[in-house]
């Protein structure tokens, strides 16, 4: 079944959700779905490596729109999960769980074993990437994700389908075209919000003249213009990303507007990162640095009650 990329409003229906059973294994004879039962996320922890996953204990069931039964995962004894794939510093925004886990884990589903393109449905309807973004944009709205935050997440993963291309019918030429519009969509919004940075500062670069939007005004009509000139060139822009307009809207405005949180918020995570290997590798001389550190603030926090 085609998908389009984007869609009109969602009824919550929390009842598509119920529960999966559990599927036949070694030693383990299947338990039916029951679409009476709520759905049961029971999850057991396991490491590999250095990173955290969970395996899924039973299966979760959803009855889409359009492909009736979908059960997930098909083998709980292989499927592992990160939960709700999100970079560690924009977990603010998006969290791990919460009230949309339900459909990550069922779009983690669908996905699953790695290496299969595809799902199919109990009624043997096929369910490519695309489309089971779809699935998951209504599983979000049935499970009762608030409205921006299910968008969010579901242009994330569209943008991420479009990237990747894995899992689709799309031919060769479209899949790279949809890897031009989205490699182009970061870099554009990385130059003009860099751009419109050193605008609004006024810091002065020869060969680099000022924004129309901006130009030579006061610091909140430079402020405005250049927040205003983000959602419009995102929303213009976004008409590039073809049936994914929608996804292209709500990327490109959500990275403009919060390019600089997103940059301050990386810059902060790397150094926590940096500062906890080095604790990790070195505790003594950790201890040490954080000693002088104290004493230095210290003697600055003197310093400043002490000048008249």
């Amino acid at each position: 079944m085609a998908v389009s990329g984007g869609g009109g409003p969602i009824a919550q229906e929390p009842r598509r959700f119920y529960d999966g059973g559990i599927d036949a294994s070694a030693g383990q004879p299947e338990v039916l779905p029951d679409p009476g039962s709520d759905a049961r996320i029971e999850l057991k922890r396991v490491i590999v490596g250095r990173h955290e996953y969970f395996m899924m204990q039973r299966r979760i069931a959803y009855r889409d729109r359009h492909l009736g039964e979908l059960l997930v995962p098909r083998e709980t004894g292989t499927f592992c999960t990160d939960l709700t794939s999100v970079p560690a510093f924009l977990t603010w925004l998006v969290p791990k769980t919460g009230e949309h886990l339900p459909a990550t884990l069922l779009h983690d589903g669908l996905s699953h074993p790695e290496g299969v393109p595809e799902y199919t449905s109990t009624e043997g309807k096929v369910v490519r990437r695309a489309e089971a973004d779809r699935v998951l944009r209504d599983a979000l709205a049935d499970a009762g994700t608030a409205l921006i935050r299910r968008w969010l997440i579901w242009s994330a993963v569209a943008m991420a389908t479009m990237w990747r291309g894995e899992g689709t019918d799309w031919p060769t030429w479209l899949q790279w075209r949809y890897r031009l519009i989205v490699g182009l969509t970061g870099l554009g919004i990385l130059v003009l919000g860099t751009w419109a940075t050193i605008d609004l500062f006024d810091v002065e670069i020869s060969w680099l003249g000022n924004l129309w939007w901006m130009g030579k005004r006061p610091w909140w009509e430079e402020l405005l213009g250049g927040l205003t000139a983000a959602i419009v060139l995102s929303v213009g822009w976004a008409v590039t990303w073809g049936r994914f307009w929608r996804a292209g809207a709500v990327v490109g405005v959500s990275l403009a507007v919060l390019l600089h949180v997103t940059a301050a918020l990386l810059l902060i995570s790397a150094t926590y990162q940096v500062a906890e290997r080095f604790t990790k590798k070195a505790p003594k001389a950790a201890c040490v640095l954080a000693w002088l550190g104290l004493l230095a603030a210290l003697a600055g926090f003197i310093a400043v009650l002490a000048t008249p």
